[in-house]
């Protein structure tokens, strides 16, 4: 298990974004140098988890929660053969391209050790947008990304330090419960009736979806 690229964004301006302000960092490319890793501070305020990465609509993305976005170059792999074009690693916008894990399969609470420092923690599932369907430029892509169940991991930071491309990654904790990320990117889309098995995960998971999961329990019951 490895990490195949760090990526990063600046922030760029585009005519498919619902930013107010027309900007994204969604477009992340490649670095060969050491990239810092800390936790970036609460949503709405902290941004991205690695230095000199852009987060622009810090409302929807980005905080302490969402630190650090990773996806499987396997299901980049997968998405290339449906597309019948290539895809770079960053090409979802991911800060993060791993080889030999099955990112959509961790468990909430998994703790990855990436190089000799950092240490992450899986929160929640990426959910797509009308900014990543623009960015990849295919039609119907929300419902397609959402069809397909492989999302990819958010991730908070456990441990701050340095990463770059080729560091091993390591599984050091896996916590006693089945709630997977593409479990929980099914409750949160189109399997609703799924969120109460979300709160297993106890205090791992994201707070606004143990929030939303809570509220569906007070609704309809567990």
């Amino acid at each position: 298990m490895k990490l195949l690229s760090v990526n990063l964004g600046r922030e760029k301006a585009v005519s498919y974004t619902d930013n107010p302000e027309g900007v994204t960092g969604i477009d992340k490319r490649p670095v060969e140098t050491p990239v810092r890793v800390a936790a970036p501070g609460p949503r709405g305020i902290g941004g991205s988890g690695l230095a000199g990465d852009a987060v622009c609509k810090r409302q929807h993305h980005g905080g302490d929660d969402q630190a650090v976005y990773a996806m499987a170059r396997e299901d980049l792999d997968d998405w290339e053969r449906e597309l019948g074009r290539s895809l770079a690693d960053g090409a979802f916008g991911e800060n993060l391209t791993t080889q030999g894990i099955d990112v959509s399969g961790a468990l909430i609470g998994e703790r990855w050790r990436i190089g000799p420092e950092v240490v992450l923690e899986v929160t929640s599932a990426r959910i797509p947008c009308g900014t990543f369907q623009g960015h990849m430029e295919e039609q119907r892509w929300v419902k397609r990304f959402t069809q397909k169940g492989a999302p990819g991991a958010y991730l908070r930071v456990i441990r701050p330090g340095e990463i770059r491309s080729g560091d091993p990654v390591e599984i050091v904790h896996r916590p006693d419960h089945e709630v997977t990320v593409a479990l929980a990117f099914r409750a949160m889309t189109t399997e609703r009736p799924l969120q109460p098995r979300l709160l297993a995960a106890g205090e791992a998971l994201h707070p606004e979806v143990r929030q939303w999961a809570l509220a569906y329990v007070e609704k309809h019951g567990a």
